[in-house]
């Protein structure tokens, strides 16, 4: 009896010993229970370097179900086409003339990975580059009407499904009169766990639930701040590739690694099967991290297709503090706060411990086509050192309501729009169609009745125009040189002259390459002159740019309503042929920074620097003062600051701005935008907008004028990056004409200098309650400008204006331009502006 006992003790303890083996192994180890590896169209089976057979195209005979066997083979790849350990893969394929599927046997349900390879490799009959054909698996379309013409690279596709039924299928259904193909096939099963049911969803906000009723396709897998990770060095055969392609501001990022062996996964969370230890063991950190206001994120920026959904993936580790508690900082998708003050020490308990969060972002938050992730540090959580940091990043496409991840087309290749599937879609679809029915013949009438229309030279098209009021004014324009515009005013809006598509080709020689003196996200500007010798600044859009077409809308809508000597004028706009094209007056000097530095121009005098500033500040004032609500420009640079020919500052690219707050609130709500280096810290952190933002950009803008150096530069040592802090540094030391221009080297007087600092210093206050307004800043300026000997040669100082010289009712703030309801032909004097003494500044003042 007691020999039973001894052997049943024994038993339980290896029951138990080897359990827990299998516990501690799992953790990092997967067998899956499904595993079909096919290289299509190869006579030989093919072994990788990371352990993987595939089988050859007669082995896997049995599962293939198809008319006829055409196969297509080369013995390399062409050397411009990208080598990695899976280009065997890609040098056979089987060519299908009619519609073909593969059949697996699912011995154990659940999540899989199916995963296809595509090349066009040529063929004497067969154009692969010309193929168009679908690919579907039982319920889900993976692929719709899907070609391959770019043969410099290969293709792959990867999917992550959740299998129900004891068989797959895999279908390619070739377009009619065309082919379809495939060079490999991976059909393997997946951890279930792999990905959760549920998910943060990011806007709205709240829990995401039923993510295993989805399928998923791999849009992006990256290694942050590493390396490639190859199939080799993953359990599950993953390839996480470098971000550096993605990453928006590289300059700001900084790569950090310690060895693999010391990353050290929890007992609960993180496991080697979500991501390996070498993508745990790379990050990227804020390059100036422990500089007192880091007022830029690590920011990634990924194209995708914006009808779908996506589940967003952020892996992190702390490889970078020295102790627990270092580290804090806030995680944004698509300026979108996803988690603010994100803690690993109080998640993990450890340093250099995985952790990872699932996000899933709504079709309606994704704008432009892109998802951008972002992490920056939160600046109202003490820490010694503000930094953020980011590991692994993977995105993955959610399949729609029709089950699929390729257009709106079910598997029976219908449009999901026409496939009703229950009563209560029927009747919705029955809804939806007498709802279309009804739109249509309004339609119908609404053309009959425009068409009886007289005819005018303010046709619309179906262009960009379409956003525009339809009364709007006109302005001859007259030579940049004058100061006075003629305008009919109607709306209280002026979108200019409008000119024909052949009067903006002639203007620019056709669009010349070499007549571009401008580009950016919205696309191209270019110099034109007109018969009459009048140059011009052409801003044409790019259609297919959904930030461009934001900008434009924001530009012109704000550029309408105003007029100043020291905002640049919209000359016109040009809508024909479904272009957007605007039109401005050219300023003959371009940006100041050129004028400054990083260019081979003449310096400009300190005095020269001041009148700029002083006119700089008189267009910002009135930007904030001009209207009922003022307006915020959002991106003041020294490259948005355009000189004309007199060297006459203009404020320039108001694609960024927003109406400021009204009379009831404190601040406009929301993501932030604007440049690195210029932003405002209170701004960035609280993603609350007031005017006090500009005055805080423009406060850069003085010191970079001043010293002659970017507002960033992330080559310099790490105190030195940040123009803002380093200058406030050296000024608190006494030691700021140690970083002044050389080239202004005893030109400046010490009192003219005094003030101008003083009211550079006060922009760069930390809270935007202790800045002064942009008019107490021009009133400063100009005060420093007559210590230097005289008043502004471009405008008299306030207390001499006549009243002559005030802004016309169009620009007095609080006037109602609505006010006549006939249209009345006025003059506007560009040299408006309203400048206000301000008490702030009267401590030190001595009198004009």
């Amino acid at each position: 009896m007691r020999g039973r006992k001894h052997y049943f003790v024994i038993f339980a303890f290896l029951v138990l010993f080897f359990a827990n083996i299998a516990t501690s192994t799992s953790k990092g180890k997967f067998t899956p229970a499904d595993t079909y590896l096919i290289n299509c169209g190869s006579p030989d089976t093919t072994l990788l370097d990371d352990g993987r057979t595939f089988k050859s195209d007669p082995q896997s005979a049995s599962y293939l179900s198809t008319d006829q066997t055409i196969l297509a083979s080369v013995k390399s790849l062409q050397e411009k086409v990208s080598f990695s350990s899976e280009s065997l893969l890609y040098q056979t394929a089987r060519i299908f003339e009619s519609e073909s599927m593969y059949r697996f046997l699912v011995f154990q349900p659940g999540r899989h990975w199916v995963r296809l390879y595509f090349y066009p490799l040529s063929h004497p009959n067969y154009s692969l580059t010309s193929a168009m054909f679908s690919v579907s698996c039982d319920s889900i379309v993976l692929l719709h009407d899907f070609s391959v013409k770019d043969t410099s690279k290969t293709v792959f596709k990867e999917y992550l499904i959740n299998i129900t039924s004891s068989q797959f299928t895999l279908k390619f259904s070739p377009q009619k009169k065309s082919f379809a193909f495939i060079n490999a096939i991976e059909f393997v099963s997946a951890p279930d766990d792999l990905i959760p049911d549920s998910a943060a969803a990011v806007s709205p906000v709240g829990d995401f639930n039923g993510l295993s009723q989805f399928a998923f396709e791999v849009s992006y897998r990256l290694n942050i701040g590493g390396s490639i990770v190859t199939p080799k060095n993953d359990t599950l055969w993953r390839t996480w590739l470098p971000d550096d392609q993605y990453m928006v501001f590289p300059q700001g990022a900084q790569n950090v690694s310690v060895p693999p062996e010391t990353i050290k996964y929890p007992d609960g969370g993180a496991t080697p099967l979500i991501a390996p230890r070498w993508v745990y063991a790379t990050a990227d950190r804020m390059a100036d991290a422990g500089v007192a206001n880091s007022n830029f994120m690590l920011t990634w920026e990924m194209n995708v297709d914006p009808s779908f959904s996506y589940l967003i993936r952020m892996h992190f580790c702390d490889i970078v503090s020295q102790g627990l508690n270092e580290l804090y900082f806030n995680v944004y998708i698509n300026e979108i706060a996803g988690v603010s003050s994100l803690d690993l020490s109080t998640l993990t308990s450890d340093l250099a411990t995985p952790y990872y969060k699932d996000f899933v972002l709504n079709a309606t938050a994704i704008t432009n086509g892109s998802i951008i992730v972002q992490v920056g540090p939160a600046a109202d959580v003490l820490s010694s050192l503000p930094n953020a940091i980011l590991n692994g990043l993977e995105v993955m496409k959610i399949s729609n309501m029709e089950g699929s991840l390729d257009g709106l087309f079910s598997s029976g290749g219908t449009n999901a729009g026409l496939v009703p599937k229950s009563r209560s879609m029927r009747i919705a679809a029955a809804f939806g169609l007498a709802m279309g029915v009804t739109a249509i013949v309004l339609l119908v009438m609404g053309i009959v009745r425009w068409r009886r229309k007289p005819k005018n030279g303010w046709e619309r098209q179906k262009t960009f125009s379409s956003w525009l009021p339809l009364n709007a004014s006109y302005c001859s324009f007259m030579s940049s040189k004058s100061k006075t515009c003629s305008t009919i005013i109607s709306s209280g809006l002026n979108f200019g002259r409008l000119f024909t598509f052949n009067e903006i080709k002639i203007a620019t020689k056709n669009f010349d390459e070499k007549a571009v003196i401008g580009v950016g996200g919205f696309g191209k500007v270019y110099l034109g002159e007109l018969e009459d010798g009048i140059k011009l600044a052409i801003k044409r859009g790019n259609p297919s740019s959904s930030q461009g077409i934001n900008e434009f809308r924001t530009e012109i809508e704000l550029l309408s309503k105003l007029r100043h000597r020291h905002l640049v004028s919209l000359i016109g706009y040009c809508d024909e042929q479904s272009e957007m094209i605007l039109v401005y007056e050219y300023m003959s000097n371009g940006p100041l920074r050129d004028h400054i530095y990083g260019s081979t121009l003449p310096t400009l005098s300190w005095r020269q620097r001041l009148e700029i500033c002083i006119g700089a500040a008189r267009g910002l004032h009135y930007l904030h003062t001009g209207s009922t609500q003022g307006i915020i420009h959002r991106d003041i640079k020294t490259t948005n600051i355009l000189l004309d020919e007199n060297f006459v500052a203009k404020m320039a690219d108001f694609g960024l701005s927003k109406t400021g707050p009204s009379l009831e609130q404190t601040h406009v709500s929301t993501a932030v935008k604007g440049s690195f280096g210029y932003l405002d810290p209170e701004y960035f952190r609280r993603q609350q907008l007031t005017e006090k933002s500009d005055v805080y950009s423009f406060g850069v803008v003085l010191f970079e004028v001043l010293c002659a150096r970017p507002a960033l530069d992330p080559a310099l040592p790490r105190e030195q990056v940040n123009l803002a802090e380093w200058a406030m540094q050296q000024h608190r030391k006494g030691s700021l004409e140690k970083i002044i221009d050389p080239n202004l080297a005893g030109t400046i007087r010490p009192e003219a200098l005094r003030k101008y600092v003083e009211a550079a210093e006060k922009c760069l206050a930390e809270y935007g309650v202790d800045r002064p307004t942009m008019g107490d800043v021009l009133w400063n300026l100009e005060y420093a400008l007559q210590l230097e000997g005289a008043s502004p040669q471009t405008d008299l100082p306030v207390e001499n204006e006549n009243e002559n010289s005030k802004p016309s009712s169009s620009e007095q703030p609080g006037t109602n331009p609505k006010a006549n309801k006939e249209d009345q032909l006025i003059n506007i004097n560009d040299d408006s502006g309203v400048v206000v003494g301000s008490p702030m500044f009267l401590e030190d003042f001595q009198g004009r």
